[in-house]
């Protein structure tokens, strides 16, 4: 067995093995309790970066629990087509060969985005192997699959007749340089330092007495007033009454427009006068519905300025607005500009600034299906994890608005809907109709979160009643990041309880981001990404995997640290080297298969092995704990610490007293309870660190199947030893105290030194008496004096421990060494004392500083006096 874990050598070998075995792989016909989850589908565009691997290691820890558990796991995988990410791909790959999209043609476009996706679609797949998941991978799906294709066809056609889909014009952002709609989910506001310029309206005919000659109007959009159509005023504005239905003038352009009144209008922001411009504003858009206003459209769909907008025609919006700035300037129409920040819609795709356009598009009507999940999610039908994301979502499922589905694109789900252009007529079908009929069918694909929103029941043969539907429908859990719980998570429950008539999952586990050092969150486009590949090859997948879970408490977004996952390599070489001492002491041939035969019901009477049967009882209990209420980093953390701090450094240390002894018996008990431990040790942190356990586990003696289909850590309910525990905390604290004043005296590591333990209880001498072998090989010491009272006279080295006094005769010290150094910390404590004196008797202090921390300081100054007056004892004890 190599002297140290090597990811590397054995993570392959694993990887093969798992699959051949098809761990993964679920039964439906098992008379086990079904356990399942749906992958989130990461896009086939894409790598993994540290976000899927925070998102997939979490649901992988699930499933391999569960499976040990005894259930019937399904966790089933799959990759999106991701329609605007993956076209945005393909034309840059086009544009490098010289070759544009329309010149293209449809058809050869949708074919060379199958070859891409043939190609590099799976790339996501292979890097998800190497992280360990245990998906069933005879159950990979894509959403443009053949059958996931008739479900979305299916669902599009039933809501449309049930009136829940609808085509018509409506205001949507639309981005020009995808040239698509996208939904509000997708628009990112960001505040940006803007302008906002005043322009001055004239009005047509002559005011009443005291009234206006002119409106003014601010605003941060020049470019649009061109389409203005209107000017508004709010109606209890005592300020513009007289204004209103009266008619001004655009300026540059001279159309005349109405003055109207409309709640709409803030009175304090501005002038508390508005350009009305319907085709450019939602706002606008909704005050000219209700004034009968025309919707000018002056901003084209490619971001320029388009026929109607006069002298500006084919001028970049952005450009225009310059000019017109100046244009208004000259005319002596613009009389006032200041700085204003405020927010700006930018698509999260693409990164362009979103232009509002009213356009005709098809939209779902949401107000029904958003009701029927809030209810489910407020009557316990679903569980959020953390509680807080219920109000999150009940906020917005509340306030929906109806989704706008329809995408200017080429690659995705084709709208099922067919335009009788000779009649207006639009006919929405399963079936392709007879192309003798001449239809054209809708140019439009389907936004991407349609599809993935039946995820849940399309993946599994919906809408034929198959026989993995009725298993593994309702999933159980669901686990993805906070980000998408409006995009993904919210549509699959409105899609799930609509046909199926269930919630798609009972529990959502809502995790946090990942963000950099600086707690700024990770991205390709501000180069604070890291490639996990990387950090698996440099430190191996199980401490990435460690690290994930550990680091990521819910409700909060998670740091990463490059630091921590070099920890979890050294925390996996503890183990590693800790089962490489237990194989060297479980003896050789019938040795070893005796010590499997004894793990299965280990003895354990020494006071070390019944501790560390004790303590297994309760960390495996906190872990399944833990589990259940999705404490993923409480669960690994207390695993964490039982394993190096109480198994590694502490049992087996105190196992080599007996099996270096002359005992055979407790040679074998030891050796007994020793692989018993290890053996729960492994089967417990499998999930999270499945190569090193599997691994491990394949080197202990006897027939070994794989650990992955074995049982979780059993630890045995009579094994629980709460005598024992103490017992060794005890033992632990006196151990610590000896070594803390070996380093203290200078003793060298090696010498072997006479230890004094006093205690008054009769039955603590007892214990400390018992113990002695422990404390002489765990202490460095050659002898143990246990005593009621302390020699009055005796020259010695005190510590502490509870009612134990720990003492080390001064023949065992370097008296000149052991009087300079407690001189030195006592003039270090007794200067630290003096600053605390004299902050205390300071009125100003005492006065100004909050009470706890006034309180904070006198506990100090109380434990420094209290040191003094040790370090002085201790000091007035060394005689020459």
């Amino acid at each position: 067995m190599p002297k140290g874990f090597e990811p590397e050598m054995v993570e392959e070998r694993w990887r093969v093995a798992w699959e051949e075995a098809e761990i993964g792989r679920a039964d439906p016909d098992s008379d086990a309790a079904k356990f399942s989850m749906v992958i989130p589908p990461p896009n086939v565009t894409g790598v993994l970066h540290l976000g899927h691997a925070l998102d997939q290691t979490f649901q992988d820890v699930m499933a391999r629990w569960k499976r040990m558990h005894g259930f019937d796991v399904l966790w089933l995988p799959g990759t999106d087509h991701a329609g605007i990410a993956t076209q945005s791909v393909v034309e840059k790959a086009l544009l490098s060969e010289g070759i544009k999209r329309k010149s293209l043609g449809r058809e050869a476009f949708e074919k060379r985005i199958w070859q891409w996706k043939e190609q590099y679609g799976d790339r996501i797949l292979d890097q998800m192997r190497g992280l360990g998941l245990s998906v069933d991978w005879s159950r990979q799906r894509f959403t443009l699959d053949p059958d996931m294709s008739q479900a979305v066809r299916r669902v599009f056609v039933e809501l449309y007749e049930q009136g829940l889909v609808y085509r018509g014009e409506y205001m949507v952002n639309w981005c020009p340089h995808d040239q698509t709609a996208i939904s509000d989910l997708e628009v990112k506001h960001k505040e940006v330092e803007g302008r906002l310029w005043k322009i001055r309206y004239s009005l047509l005919s002559a005011p009443t007495k005291g009234g206006h000659d002119y409106l003014e109007v601010e605003t941060t959009r020049p470019e649009t007033m061109l389409g203005d159509t209107a000017l508004a005023v709010h109606p209890n504005d005592m300020r513009y009454a007289e204004a209103v239905g009266r008619t001004a003038v655009l300026p540059l352009l001279g159309r005349q427009i109405p003055v109207v009144a409309d709640e709409a209008v803030d009175p304090e922001f501005g002038t508390g006068v508005v350009k009305v411009t319907p085709a450019h504003d939602p706002n606008d858009y909704e005050i000219g519905k209700r004034h009968d206003l025309k919707c000018i459209q002056v901003i084209g769909f490619d971001g320029c300025m388009n026929d109607t907008a006069g002298p500006y025609v084919g001028l970049d919006r952005l450009e225009a607005r310059e000019l017109i700035i100046e244009h208004l300037r000259e005319q002596a129409w613009l009389v006032g500009e200041r700085a204003h920040k405020h927010a700006v819609g930018y698509s999260e795709r693409s990164g362009a600034i979103i232009e509002p356009q009213v356009s005709t598009q098809w939209f779902v009507r949401t107000a029904p299906l958003a009701e029927a999940a809030l209810a489910a999610a407020e009557d316990g039908r679903i569980c959020f994890y953390p509680e807080s994301q219920l109000k999150v979502f009940r906020e917005w499922m509340t306030n929906i608005r109806d989704w706008c589905i329809s995408r200017q694109l080429w690659w995705g789900h084709r709208i099922p809907a067919w335009h009788n252009d000779a009649t207006g007529e639009i006919i929405v079908t399963l079936n392709d109709p007879d192309p003798a009929l001449g239809l054209r069918q809708d140019p439009d694909v389907l936004d991407t979160w349609f599809s993935s929103g039946l995820f849940p029941f399309s993946t599994l043969g919906w809408p034929e009643d198959t026989v993995d539907l009725r298993r593994y429908y309702p999933t159980d859990v669901l686990v993805t990041g906070y980000d998408i719980l409006f995009f993904w998570v919210a549509r699959m429950v409105m899609m799930g309880l609509h046909f199926r008539g269930e919630a798609p999952f009972k529990h959502v586990f809502l995790h946090g981001l990942i963000r950099d050092a600086d707690g700024v969150k990770m991205s390709k486009s501000r180069g604070n990404g890291v490639d996990p590949q990387e950090i698996v090859d440099k430190y191996g997948a199980d401490a990435l995997r460690f690290m994930l879970v550990a680091s990521a408490t819910p409700g909060t977004d998670l740091i990463f640290s490059e630091e921590r996952v070099a920890g979890y390599r050294a925390f996996a070489n503890k183990l590693w080297n800790a089962t490489r001492f237990s194989l060297m002491n479980l003896g050789d041939g019938a040795e070893a298969l005796q010590a499997s035969a004894d793990a299965a019901d280990p003895s354990g009477t020494s006071l070390p092995d019944r501790w560390v049967l004790s303590r297994t009882v309760t960390v495996v209990e906190r872990f399944e704990r833990d589990m259940s209420k999705f404490r993923f980093d409480e669960a690994v953390q207390g695993l964490y610490q039982f394993i190096w701090h109480e198994f590694c450094d502490w049992y087996v240390e105190m196992a080599k007293v007996s099996l270096n002894g002359d005992n055979p018996h407790a040679c074998r008990e030891t050796r007994a309870t020793l692989l018993a431990t290890l053996e729960i040790v492994l089967r417990a942190l499998h999930p999270v660190m499945p190569f090193l356990t599997e691994e491990l586990w394949s080197r202990l003696p006897g027939d070994r199947d794989l650990l992955a289909l074995g049982p979780f850590a059993a630890a045995q309910e009579k094994w629980r030893n709460e005598e024992s525990e103490a017992a060794v905390r005890m033992l632990q604290g006196v151990i610590t105290e000896v070594r803390r004043l070996r380093a203290e005296i200078g003793a060298e590591p090696r010498k072997l030194i006479s230890l004094v333990l006093i205690a008054e209880s009769k039955d603590r001498r007892l214990e400390l008496s018992a113990a002695e072998l422990l404390i002489c090989g765990l202490a460095g010491c050659k002898e143990v004096h246990v005593a009621a009272t302390a020699d009055k006279v005796a020259q010695r080295v005190v510590g502490v421990v509870g009612d134990v006094q720990v003492m080390i005769p001064l023949e065992e010290v370097d008296l000149d060494r052991e009087r300079a150094r407690i001189k030195k910390v006592l003039a270090r404590t007794t200067a630290e004392l003096k600053g605390i004196d004299e902050r205390l008797v300071n009125q100003g202090f005492l006065a100004k500083a909050p009470a706890k921390v006034v309180a904070k300081t006198r506990q100090r100054q109380a434990d420094l006096l209290v040191e003094c007056q040790r370090l002085e004892e201790r000091l007035s004890a060394i005689v020459r």
